[in-house]
């Protein structure tokens, strides 16, 4: 079988394919551009694709017999793959859960601490030769230990970042989530994300992106913050009305965001760019060796199950 790897990955991911694919690795880094995603469905019986690589309703439309029979998703987001449409036309989709999660919460927690006590303006000044010395009002931020956060998306991710603010810094947490969590700390869940957002100090994004979660948080969330809070999205850049939240943050509604993700990723507005109360990351979540190596290997896994005609680990 012809099994197409979409982006350069790990060596060790690569080494890990079974000799019996004639593997093809792109070795572009950018996502997969609509005459390559519908060619890859004719070309390949197995791909393994990624964030931005967007199998659509109209790319499986327009191949509607594909040679290819299954998706491997090289994430735990698969918001890019229409699975709907790929099970219509006969092709099985699968993720890659868990070895993303505490990689991801960890940069929630960096975010959380950079915006609260505004590192990245300080590196910014010092970077620029513009520090002059300490002294005792220079970049007062806010103290991360003991405060509240609220998490909106209580699953795997939010729980672990929920767990280390808990444990390592002693915070309150509140949460909305579509169901109760049973969980080995203090939780209390709040009905709204509007009542939600006005009871805590910082507010993290943590649900999973899609149709159903796009434009989740917007203007009505951002005006009930209070004006000391500062917003963390580690999920993904649609959940989020971006125009909304930069009017909210030049209208001082909140104090800052720290952000890993974008909705026009990677397009970053200028307006969030000139801001020095934003944290920008390129999206660094599961930016670890380690980590693209556990994920590789669980997208390896699932194409073992498919060459085998078993059902795949981790289909969604």
């Amino acid at each position: 079988m012809k099994l197409l790897i979409t982006r350069p990955l790990p060596e060790t991911v690569i080494n890990a394919v079974p000799a019996t694919y004639d593997l093809t690795v792109r070795q572009d880094s950018g996502p997969l551009s609509s005459d390559e995603l519908r060619q890859s469905l004719q070309d390949y019986d197995a791909i393994l694709p990624t964030l931005g690589d967007v199998y659509s309703a109209e790319v499986f439309a327009d191949v509607p017999a594909p040679r290819a029979k299954v998706l491997a998703n090289f994430g735990v987001g698969y918001n890019h793959i229409d699975v709907a449409a790929a099970e219509k036309v006969g092709i099985v989709v699968s993720n890659t859960p868990g070895a993303v999660t505490d990689a991801t919460a960890d940069i929630a927690m960096t975010l959380m601490l950079m915006s609260c006590r505004r590192a990245g303006e300080g590196e910014r000044i010092v970077r620029a030769g513009d520090w002059h010395g300490w002294h005792p009002t220079q970049f007062l931020g806010m103290h991360l230990s003991g405060k509240t956060v609220g998490i909106i998306g209580m699953g795997r991710i939010g729980q672990a970042i929920a767990r280390r603010c808990h444990f390592g810094f002693g915070m309150k947490v509140k949460y909305v989530n579509r169901s109760v969590k049973s969980v080995d700390f203090p939780a209390e869940q709040i009905d709204t994300m509007e009542a939600l957002a006005g009871q805590v100090d910082v507010l993290v994004i943590a649900t999973p992106g899609g149709s159903e979660t796009h434009h989740l948080i917007g203007a009505a969330v951002f005006k009930a913050m209070q004006p000391h809070a500062h917003f963390i999205n580690i999920a993904r850049g649609e959940i989020v009305d971006e125009a909304a939240l930069i009017a909210a943050l030049e209208n001082k509604a909140f104090a800052g965001a720290g952000l890993d993700v974008y909705e026009f990723e990677p397009q970053v507005p200028e307006a969030l760019i000139a801001m020095e109360n934003v944290v920008l990351l390129p999206h660094l979540g599961t930016a670890a060796l380690d980590v693209r190596t556990e994920m590789g290997l669980m997208a390896v896994e699932n194409l073992r199950a498919f060459e085998d005609g078993q059902p795949l680990p981790n289909a969604v």
